[in-house]
């Protein structure tokens, strides 16, 4: 399985229609093909990027790298895996892998109500700004964006 068909297992069963949050395939494919994006894989047993291909995702990272800083565009774990820490591991090799490219910062943004918001804050993210109606719904409503940072 390639890491864009892994990433599409998870965003197709990790993300809420409702929310609008899901990337297409091609978006996906486009972010990886710049040079400055990357992925990181979890499997159900917590490994980072596994190289046995048998091993089935459960959770992707998509993350972007800039001089100085990371941002993370996008993260997902397939529901039936939520509540074992595979999105903290997700979180704690993104940190590991902007030091090891020397970003002094990380950022995301996030719907407004977002539940992962608890997991942000307990690893170190402050709310850094706020753009308001920013997301459209499904339903047409709109829903604020709030961005994060963190200095590592």
């Amino acid at each position: 399985m390639t890491v864009l068909d892994g990433i599409m297992l998870v965003m197709d069963d990790a993300f809420d229609p409702h929310w609008g949050e899901a990337w297409t395939r091609s978006q996906v494919a486009n972010s990886l093909a710049m040079p400055h994006t990357y992925a990181l894989i979890v499997d159900s047993e917590g490994q980072i990027n596994p190289s046995d291909d048998a091993r089935e995702p459960a959770g992707f990272a998509l993350i972007r790298s800039a001089p100085g800083e990371e941002e993370l565009l996008l993260i997902g774990v397939r529901p039936r895996f939520r509540k074992r820490g595979l999105g903290r591991i997700l979180l704690e090799a993104f940190f590991a892998q902007a030091r090891k490219k020397n970003a002094d910062r990380v950022f995301l943004e996030m719907r407004a109500n977002n539940p992962a918001r608890s997991l942000y804050t307990s690893l170190g993210f402050e709310q850094i700004g706020q753009r308001r109606d920013y997301y459209r719904l499904s339903d047409g409503s709109r829903i604020d964006a709030i961005t994060f940072g963190k200095t590592i």
